[in-house]
């Protein structure tokens, strides 16, 4: 601690080391750098000295963040809920990269003292993107969440805290839209009248979801509620996904609202903070690409599975992809599989069968994304 570099500050050096004692992280406490993630909680590296064993010393790396409590009221709740799932998710799959919390000697995975909420996690060394248009890291993260909800999908949700009460209750949302139309308090409802009257055109359509729950129709899922890209962690070199992060909204909700919310973070041609709201639109091209990527990880064997496909409203290429592995879409989603968990037997064994050359499979891809892109282009521009 005497040798810290300039640029740390040593009462932050110093409550980070308080807080690792807490967390019993052993091994001399080396440095700290503040990470520039989210716009809620305070999030710090934190890099601590250890002997490999050899007589080597090598740096093992943490997330230390402070919870934002006036964002997350419940942070007792929220951390239940995150030590419910990851904790079922290790158990039942042990060989899937998964946040880990760290537990103080009272068992707890937080630490609150005078200073703050606190938490402590395993750093995942990866790369993340606020915004993609690179189709193939689209469809991986669509893949990640798909696995995340798989791997959810028997967890039973009700044992779960609502840490934000009606987040996605879209009925009260309109009666609160309703109420303070009817209150104007500033002044500005005669400003925005068009797009208040359109909001409210559509009222029984974005309550589809919400009816259709409460009407028994949907199953109440363990949901994320913040499904952005950006909440994905991918490998740096090979860019697969590794773990969905961002933990701290995950509680009982339906599925649909995250879908919905993933594309409209993922398929917008602009970002959700853009100030030019005139060029937000869907981008079909990479809406398709998530999809892909969420329902590859369905089971072709259910009985069921065609007949769910039918029910949506997917291109036909989508469909032949994933119903029939016989078709060129099925084969090439299937080498994709494979490359993805790193086996590369069986993509020798079926770049051998089919007698293809891996060069022009991305040119193929390529290309594919290329008519994908003018189709848009063009019905944009219709």
């Amino acid at each position: 601690m005497s040798n810290l570099p300039e640029t740390m500050n040593p009462d932050v050096a110093h409550k980070l080391l308080k807080v690792g004692e807490a967390f019993r992280i052993p091994g001399p406490f080396f440095s700290y750098e503040e990470i520039k993630m989210g716009n809620v909680n305070h999030t710090y590296k934190v890099n601590y000295i250890r002997d490999d064993g050899s007589g080597m010393a090598k740096i093992k790396s943490y997330l230390v963040q402070r919870v934002n409590t006036y964002a997350f009221q419940r942070p007792l709740e929220l951390m239940s809920n995150i030590d419910k799932v990851t904790e079922y998710i290790h158990a039942n799959f042990p060989t899937v990269k998964c946040l880990h919390f760290h537990h103080t000697q009272e068992r707890h995975n937080y630490l609150m003292d005078a200073d703050g909420f606190w938490r402590l996690s395993n750093y995942v060394p990866s790369v993340t993107f606020n915004s993609c248009d690179d189709l193939e890291i689209v469809r991986s993260a669509g893949q990640a969440f798909g696995d995340f909800q798989m791997m959810l999908s028997k967890f039973d949700a009700s044992s779960l805290y609502y840490t934000i009460p009606d987040f996605h209750n879209t009925r009260k949302r309109y009666e609160k839209l309703k109420a303070d139309m009817a209150e104007d308090p500033c002044g500005r409802v005669a400003e925005v009248r068009e797009e208040l009257d359109w909001l409210l055109s559509v009222e029984d359509e974005a309550c589809k979801l919400t009816d259709l729950y409460e009407a028994g129709e949907l199953p109440l899922r363990v949901t994320h509620n913040d499904t952005k890209i950006n909440n994905v962690l991918f490998d740096e070199e090979s860019l697969k996904p590794l773990v969905v992060i961002d933990l701290d909204t995950v509680m009982p909700g339906l599925v649909g609202h995250d879908f919905g919310d993933a594309i409209r973070f993922a398929a917008n041609f602009v970002e959700e903070d853009s100030p030019e709201a005139e060029k937000a639109g869907l981008n079909i091209s990479q809406m398709e690409s998530f999809m892909v990527g969420m329902f590859s990880i369905l089971d072709r064997n259910d009985p069921d599975f065609e007949s769910l496909l039918n029910e949506l409203e997917l291109t036909d290429r989508i469909k032949n992809g994933l119903m029939d592995q016989q078709s060129l879409m099925g084969r090439i989603l299937k080498v994709v599989q494979y490359y993805e968990q790193g086996d590369w037997k069986q993509v020798d064994a079926m770049v051998g069968l089919y007698g293809w050359d891996l060069g022009e499979l991305y040119r193929f891809a390529v290309e594919y994304a290329d008519e994908a892109l003018e189709i848009d282009d063009g019905a944009a521009s219709a």
